[in-house]
């Protein structure tokens, strides 16, 4: 399977076949946005394939084939004609972290970046930050983040940027420069030192990245960067992280939204509590949502056909998040995998008054397409 430090080969690759993950793995979300083919999950790829055996890979049917297509018979791809992209009144934001795609996703049609993955930028910075505060290159890391995230901000002008602080989990720590001295062996790091408590108990790491927002926003003037925060547990958690934001001369405006992501049970049950603590926006995460609501492993092949977000349980907690925060007035966005890919999701998420989606760059287009049908036939 693939981790964060894998990026800059997969960059290089014409295909990714990985034995494990499934379709919300961080093979199946990284290709996407890097726009190469990739077939996941196959649980037998790397006994059968062989070093320097060529195979063309179809990311579409997820079948791996013997050698290269004749002459004459390539594997055919299904071309679209340019069409006039609909206005919708529901937003449609892309989900990215590469910061070299970032002016090209820019040109499309995308109305900002729903989720802006930190891990990828601090991958590329490559030391873990707790080693770089030690050796006294913390003012080099905040300017290297600064800079990547920068690439966002200036690509899509005046339309939003929601960065999402540091979601690595502690086993994709540890493969930073540096990372085994700082981080512990988890037996399940996915429900482990992740997120906002790791903010809370380190708070000198979260202080790096929150300096470099403040140097995209108020040195460079990129003032459509906002921050969003990946799994807090407790409404005590988001209590604690709020006062490390303002501390750090963060406030809210109407210039800088604080977000929360919406991706643990707890966070659906008692929503209308965290709302109350004061926050501009929700994001549903529903990969990780629907992973701890069916209890099914995202990462697992093995239970992959039991992980649905359309199952009634998950239905039943996008319904209760979208309809919570129209009653409280702030917005609510979906930024898992489930919109680029269940239109008829997408009907029900519509419908039930989602402010915005964030999708994969390649699903923009077609996901406008389809809330504009959906738009039109609510208006009538």
């Amino acid at each position: 399977m693939t981790a964060p430090d894998f990026v800059p080969a997969m960059k290089r690759a014409s295909a990714i076949v990985t034995d494990k993950g499934g379709q919300t793995s961080h093979a199946a979300i990284v290709s996407r946005e890097l726009g190469v083919p990739a077939i996941v999950g196959t649980k037998i790829a790397t006994k059968i394939l062989k070093e320097d055996q060529l195979v063309t890979a179809n990311g579409a049917t997820g079948i791996v084939y013997n050698g290269v297509p004749e002459k004459g018979k390539a594997v055919a791809v299904k071309e679209f004609k340019e069409e006039e992209f609909p206005q919708t009144a529901t937003k449609v934001y892309v989900n990215l972290g590469e910061p070299e795609l970032a002016s090209i996703v820019a040109q499309g049609n995308a109305d900002g970046v729903g989720l802006l993955r930190a891990e990828f930028m601090m991958a590329e910075i490559g030391t873990h930050p707790k080693k770089m505060i030690r050796d006294g290159k913390s003012q080099v890391f905040i300017e290297k983040l600064a800079e990547s995230i920068i690439k966002f901000t200036h690509s899509f002008g005046e339309r939003p940027v929601i960065y999402r602080a540091t979601d690595f989990k502690s086993n994709e720590y540890k493969n930073l420069i540096g990372g085994q001295n700082y981080e512990p062996t988890e037996p399940n790091p996915m429900l482990g030192y992740r997120g906002c408590y790791r903010y809370i108990l380190d708070e000198p790491v979260f202080n790096l990245e929150l300096e470099a927002i403040k140097l995209v926003r108020n040195k460079y003037g990129y003032k459509n960067l906002h921050l969003m925060i990946p799994f807090v547990r407790t409404v005590d958690e988001l209590i604690k992280v709020k006062r490390i934001i303002a501390a750090s001369g963060l406030s809210r405006s109407n210039s800088f939204k604080l977000w929360m992501m919406v991706e643990i049970p707890s966070n659906v049950i008692l929503l209308e509590d965290f709302i109350a603590v004061g926050i501009d926006g929700v994001s549903i995460g529903s990969n990780d949502l629907t992973m701890l609501i069916l209890g099914t492993d995202r990462d697992n092949e093995t239970v992959a056909p039991e992980f649905d977000e359309r199952n009634p349980a998950v239905l039943w907690a996008l319904e209760h998040v979208i309809k919570t925060a129209a009653k409280h007035h702030i917005t609510c966005s979906l930024c898992g995998q489930a919109a680029s890919q269940y239109p008829d999701l997408v009907d029900k998420l519509v419908s039930w008054g989602i402010t915005s989606v964030s999708v994969s760059p390649d699903a923009v287009d077609n996901t406008r397409r389809v809330i504009s049908l959906i738009e039109k036939r609510l208006l009538k």
